[in-house]
């Protein structure tokens, strides 16, 4: 049957206005309009954020396997920041190093994938040093450690001290990603918190396996360290519980029926998540996102923690 003018202009038209309909939907699925949603500026606070605890994690793993940093190994990641403070290699066995070693190059790339997405900041100061994590440990105790506890000192040291890194980061990735609104900044964190999590049960792992160890020479458990450095992150983070130990009671392992904590995880052994302003709390170990401290004696980078010391600088 043939076609008739007025019937194809129709066609025509109806074709046309299906195309724009779903052209315009699926633009507005892919990614919200910046001007209304401020995606492009949110998404960019929240991507940077996290180079504060990547910093951190490179360096520490870096120096812990080879003796050295980003300085050395990935100069323009630095972006001139200065040199973190204390970092020194560590005693290690051939096993804790070889993949204290595979976490530090993963590091390196989590900066750099980040720093692809967003233009970022330099290296902030960090303060690796021995006495650093000796504070962590005598607030964590609400003892003074005799000697203070040392985390290069050996594997197990170091294994407890980096207990103390990545799962805070997981769980600011976990905490961000629904507030982003682009799919590739969630595809970049996704991909980020898929690594961060590897890394932590790794150190879990290898942890719960030692558990009943005595760390010498202070006469404590490895699983003891776990459970008080968790409850001080509980105590710094002001949020409730979002940090368990190796070994906990019955009723809070997962569907309560183990002690055995290897993973953690809410009621629903789903991952915790955290604010920025929790990290920031944590990280400093002062309790208070506007009072630097801790591994970062002059405070974080980016404008989500900037906003905090400007706020205390301006009062």
């Amino acid at each position: 049957m043939a076609i008739t003018k007025e019937r194809r202009s129709l066609l025509v038209s109806m074709v046309m206005v299906f195309f724009f309909f779903n052209f315009h939907h699926l633009q507005v699925m892919s990614c919200p309009d910046p001007a209304t949603t401020n995606c492009t500026d949110q998404d960019r606070k929240l991507l940077e954020f996290p180079l504060n605890l990547e910093y951190l994690e490179a360096e520490f793993f870096l120096f812990g396997a080879l003796g050295f940093g980003l300085d050395k190994v990935a100069p323009n990641l630095t972006m001139g920041g200065p040199s973190p403070i204390g970092a020194q290699k560590a005693n290690l066995d051939p096993l804790t190093r070889d993949i204290i070693l595979q976490f530090a190059w993963q590091e390196v790339g989590h900066l750099r994938a980040i720093k692809k997405t967003v233009k970022g900041f330099a290296r902030p100061q960090l303060d690796l040093s021995k006495k650093a994590f000796a504070k962590v440990m005598d607030k964590a105790f609400g003892v003074k450690f005799v000697p203070p506890f040392n985390p290069y000192a050996n594997s197990y040291n170091y294994l407890i001290a980096s207990y103390l890194v990545p799962y805070v980061g997981l769980t600011g990735y976990v905490g961000a990603n629904p507030k982003l609104q682009c799919p590739a900044s969630r595809k970049l964190v996704a991909g980020l918190l898929g690594v961060e999590s590897g890394q932590d049960a790794v150190i879990r792992g290898m942890l719960y396996a030692r558990a009943s160890h005595i760390v010498y020479p202070y006469g404590v458990t490895v699983a003891a360290f776990t459970d008080k450095i968790s409850d001080l992150r509980n105590k710094l983070g002001k949020a409730g519980v979002k940090d368990e130990g190796l070994v906990v009671p019955k009723f809070m392992g997962a569907e309560g029926q183990v002690i055995g904590n290897v993973l953690v995880g809410n009621e629903f052994s789903l991952s915790f998540d955290r604010t920025p302003e929790e990290i920031l709390r944590i990280v400093y170990g002062s309790g208070n996102e506007s009072v630097p401290g801790g591994f970062y004696p002059k405070g974080a980078d980016g404008e989500i923690a900037k906003s905090y010391l400007v706020t205390v600088g301006s009062e």
